[in-house]
């Protein structure tokens, strides 16, 4: 069987504040993905999506966040504890990351051209200065600006391009995994198809394993090959995306966010949200972590965190399921 190109174990990750309280951003995290593949990562905000893509690469505030708990290995490399000087030699060349706002990733007293060269000389020493050059161009071709743009600033593109520059980055070396924070989240909707089209023509070119990151489950369906639902620092829900969009059972987190989607077959004056809040992660609950908000709570579920309970694939972290996957009794 293949190795997979990213697995993590138990993963724990904390934040402390400037008042000493405890943050539980990421408890006990499971996570495998194969190469090639596809992983949709979903939940609301404050679910712990970005701190686990920020874990994976080390970039967790220094001082601030840390990890307590769990692995991560990376393509085979056990890097829970790798060093700085290991990591600025993994980034870029074997995963890298687009940032959920291109506004604020580009650096803006640099021509966009010496940001990606950047990566490409860090990580390409035996290229010289004019192949360094020819590859500069191919990805600014590849992503849809024209070369002769590379000695522009940041402040000359729009939001678009900008995130395309981003991308041309982030794929500068064709790393083997790319995590992909809401890349879309401050396009409009046309810049969103072109950027996730983008994005799916050159995965499918150099054949990298992608994490998109994101709240939109349309995006989701048309990108992703699996899914992961997330909640309070927790995967709740995972399988395929068959799984996910097509079978009749689901964590009842899973069932309240497609609830919360518009159905534009029917006319309804109101959205159905999710009641309640997210879980404080200074304070969770002691049992399931969605209790307070979920329909179908029970003693058991304030009282005893559950399993994950898997049927073919498909995991469901919820007291509702037996070891079978089917519906528990009580």
């Amino acid at each position: 069987m293949a190795e997979h190109l990213l697995e993590i174990h138990g993963l724990h990750v904390e934040y402390v504040t400037d008042e000493e309280e405890i943050i539980h951003a990421v408890n006990g995290l499971d996570l495998t993905l194969d190469k090639g593949q596809n992983l949709g990562l979903v939940g609301e905000t404050g679910a712990g999506k970005t701190t686990l893509a920020l874990s994976i690469l080390h970039l967790l505030p220094k001082k601030v966040g840390r990890i307590t708990q769990g692995q991560i290995h990376l393509d085979g490399v056990d890097i829970t504890n790798a060093t700085e000087e290991d990591m600025r030699l993994l980034r870029g060349s074997t995963v890298s990351m687009i940032f959920q706002d291109p506004m604020t990733s580009l650096n803006p007293v640099l021509p966009v051209g010496e940001q990606i060269t950047e990566v490409i000389a860090l990580h390409r020493k035996d290229l010289t200065k004019s192949e360094v050059e020819d590859r500069l161009d191919d990805l600014l071709k590849m992503v849809g600006i024209p070369p002769e743009r590379k000695h522009d600033y940041p402040h000359q593109f729009s939001g678009g391009m900008k995130q395309r520059i981003v991308i041309a980055i982030a794929l500068a070396c064709e790393p083997k995994l790319l995590l992909a924070d809401e890349p879309t989240t401050a396009l409009d909707v046309t810049i969103q198809a072109q950027v996730l089209e983008l994005m799916r023509e050159l995965k499918e070119q150099i054949d990298t394993a992608m994490v998109l990151i994101t709240h939109d489950l349309g995006v989701v369906a048309e990108n992703c090959d699996h899914v992961a639902i997330m909640y309070a620092g927790e995967i709740i829900e995972m399988g395929t995306v068959t799984d996910i969009f097509e079978q009749d059972r689901h964590h009842p987190y899973t069932v309240g966010l497609f609830g919360a989607i518009p159905d534009m077959t029917k006319e309804e004056r109101r959205l159905h949200p999710i009641g309640g809040l997210m879980a404080d992660p200074a304070n969770l609950p002691k049992g399931c972590k969605f209790a307070p908000r979920c329909p179908q709570c029970t003693e058991r579920c304030e009282r005893e965190p559950p399993v994950i309970y898997t049927r073919s694939g498909h995991s469901i972290r919820c007291h509702l399921f037996d070891e079978r996957g089917e519906p528990a009794d009580g």
